[in-house]
């Protein structure tokens, strides 16, 4: 395994980090305790869920992924794990885990007492407003439009002050942000800056061959300002496994199961895909392994979050970390990449 910091912290953690939302979904709790034992015997030391897992959220499996969690990291050494968890942003369809959402100071204080009862632990590593409260375009949306009608106020200061009172208590030991946008990071550090309060640490945005907006201006934040990315979806919700090319919908995958997570099931991707495809083959490894080994070595990188529905995916997801690419497998990686830039936002 390879270890990297967590920024301006001396937290080491691994670089490939254990994403938990199809816990107490798609995977049974045997089943996830099974994963995260593996896990931790390859090295894993870095465990990332949310309040609003298992995926597809619904009330019925709302918090199953930090149960499953939970009851695993009771009989763990805790100080040698490092978990991350999220508080869920405003959204209507979410009002069954409470009626009111986003980050006043009532909600986070009580969205996280929620959280620690279910990770059956006393702290949280690494705390992560889910998404903004201000409309953004995120989750697949390409262009930022403006609305003037919008109901929000400027908090910054006062979300960050609540963290910050965390922090002061021993109940968070950092925050960090989620499907934040630049001028959202910035913000977020100008206030801890400027009101002397704890910094954000770490950015959990969307990041692999067939997304590389962070590129666009977050990486550049990234690097100067020292906030590190924890990637998610590296393997495009499957997509980029190779396994639903030509038309193939596997029985029990994630797309079959749940056809409505399209973001990434694209023509533009599909022809992507196929050139990934033929770069793999070349290399004698497989697709799904230049996927997440192309996120590993990117310099802002500070945790590749992955998920696995089965233990052989897992222990092949985890192995990309042994990989190494030559100078010119990168610029074939770019090359590839100038027929569709970032075709999945």
């Amino acid at each position: 395994m390879k270890y990297s910091n967590i920024p301006n912290t001396d937290i080491k953690v691994s670089k490939i980090c254990l994403g938990t939302m199809t816990f107490g979904e798609q995977n049974t709790e045997a089943e996830a305790h099974e994963q995260l034992n593996y896990a931790v015997k390859e090295g894993v030391n870095f465990i990332d869920t949310a309040e609003m897992y298992s995926v597809p959220s619904r009330k019925e499996t709302q918090g199953n992924s930090e149960k499953c969690v939970g009851s695993w990291l009771k009989n763990q050494k805790r100080e040698d794990l490092v978990v991350a968890t999220k508080v869920t942003g405003p959204n209507d369809y979410f009002k069954y885990i409470r009626e009111n959402l986003g980050f006043s100071k009532p909600v986070i204080l009580s969205a996280l007492e929620n959280s620690l009862k279910n990770l059956k632990t006393d702290y949280i590593d690494i705390y992560q407003l889910h998404w903004p409260e201000r409309n953004v375009n995120i989750f697949g949306l390409r262009n930022y439009i403006h609305d003037e009608n919008e109901k929000w106020d400027d908090n910054f200061k006062v979300v960050i002050e609540t963290l910050d009172n965390l922090v002061k208590e021993g109940k968070i030991r950092h925050y960090g942000v989620s499907n934040e946008t630049s001028w959202g990071v910035m913000r977020h550090l100008q206030e801890s800056k400027k009101n002397n309060l704890t910094r954000c640490k770490t950015i959990q945005n969307p990041y692999s061959l067939l997304n590389r907006l962070f590129e666009v201006n977050l990486a550049e934040i990234s690097m100067r300002e020292n906030v590190g990315l924890l990637a998610y979806s590296p393997m495009a919700f499957g997509m980029l496994s190779g396994k639903y090319r030509n038309g193939n919908m596997p029985e029990n995958s994630r797309l079959k199961l749940f056809p409505q997570y399209s973001r990434y099931n694209n023509p533009q991707a599909h022809e992507l895909i196929s050139k990934y495809l033929e770069l793999a083959n070349e290399l004698n490894i497989s697709l799904a392994q230049l996927s997440l080994a192309f996120v590993n070595q990117r310099e802002f990188l500070t945790g590749n979050i992955i998920g696995a529905t089965s233990l052989e995916q897992l222990k092949e997801n985890i192995a990309s970390i042994d990989i190494k690419f030559s100078k010119e497998t990168h610029n074939r990686i770019d090359e590839i990449q100038e027929f569709q830039p970032n075709p999945a936002p």
